[in-house]
């Protein structure tokens, strides 16, 4: 996993900072509906049931996401690191259904009005809410700086959607007070485009790396130059960079002196595969070394002399 706290280190940090997301919804959607309920509030009732789909995705992510630490076996033996990224497409899928759900609501809010009797215990759970969420956020973030997870990437951001929203209940409720309750759906139309376009990114971007796609061309061409600087190199082709889960596979030929000695050609494919594994992203790469000048590669404008 590119990036990424490897074993049972990584493992225990995924697990915390999933069980808190679990526990801070739960304690979002308690806290939340109870005061919905009682007060008639659409806005409550509408973040709490938000937050029960996030309770969902955060579930998926703790009993789905751990998988992607298991190690390779007969039936994954390129290991399990994939899972991850399915795993956040899952929850960037759940965002944006949220978004449209969200947005239909708001609309329905606009044209049929709302109807809730205010209170200042509406305004003390929502506030909850925030910190509650605010702080599922900044553990969430703190843990993955060292895990590097994608999941709990796209479950940070759906605590900051949690927080958009909350804060829109909050537009809504204080609209209430003032005698203006449109101020509740109207607010919360426009956090939900802000939501629905978070869950697609959160999609594409696991996507590319669900299929193997290419990185930017700035990495191909980071790979190429730390191949070039060893001295020994005389050619870089059918140079291939791609996704494999989230970490960077990297396939390429390299030329060489071809009456190099065995052993030594050995040691300098072992020496340009540890490069090329200390990079940034990259988790595992295939060094094929070919006598320079026989020109049998398919890709020629690597190669110095062609430049």
């Amino acid at each position: 996993m590119a990036g990424t706290a490897a074993g049972g280190a990584g493992r225990d940090g995924f697990t915390r900072a999933s069980w808190v997301n679990v526990v801070g919804n739960v304690a979002k959607i308690v806290v939340e509906g109870v005061a919905g309920l009682a007060f008639g509030s659409v806005a409550l009732l509408a973040d709490a049931a938000h937050s029960i789909a996030d309770l969902i995705a955060s579930i998926v992510v703790l009993v789905w996401g751990r998988s992607s630490y298991d190690e390779p076996d007969d039936t994954h033996p390129h290991g399990h690191e994939r899972i991850e990224p399915l795993t956040a497409l899952f929850v960037g899928a759940v965002i944006a259904l949220l978004g449209l759900n969200l947005l239909y609501e708001s609309a329905s809010g606009i044209v049929y009005g709302v109807d809730v009797v205010f209170s200042p215990l509406l305004l003390g759970a929502l506030a909850f809410a925030i910190v509650d969420m605010y702080a599922v956020y900044r553990y969430t973030i703190r843990v993955n700086e060292t895990v590097g997870s994608t999941a709990l990437k796209a479950l940070a951001a759906d605590c900051l959607n949690d927080i958009y929203t909350s804060f829109a209940a909050v537009v809504g409720i204080i609209g209430v007070l003032l005698g203006q309750p449109l101020l509740d759906p109207i607010a919360g139309g426009l956090v939900s485009l802000l939501v629905v376009y978070q869950g697609v990114e959160i999609g594409r971007e696991n996507v590319a790396y669900l299929i193997g796609a290419a990185p930017p061309e700035r990495k191909r061409a980071e790979v190429t130059a730390v191949l070039r600087e060893h001295p020994r190199v005389q050619g870089v082709h059918d140079l291939a960079v791609f996704y494999d889960g989230t970490s960077l596979e990297v396939e390429v030929h390299v030329e060489v002196d071809g009456d190099m000695p065995f052993r030594r050609a050995h040691d300098l494919e072992s020496e340009l595969v540890s490069r090329l594994r200390a990079l940034d992203d990259v988790g595992d790469a295939h060094v094929h070394l070919d006598p320079s000048g026989i020109g049998e590669w398919k890709d020629q404008s690597d190669r110095p002399d062609e430049r």
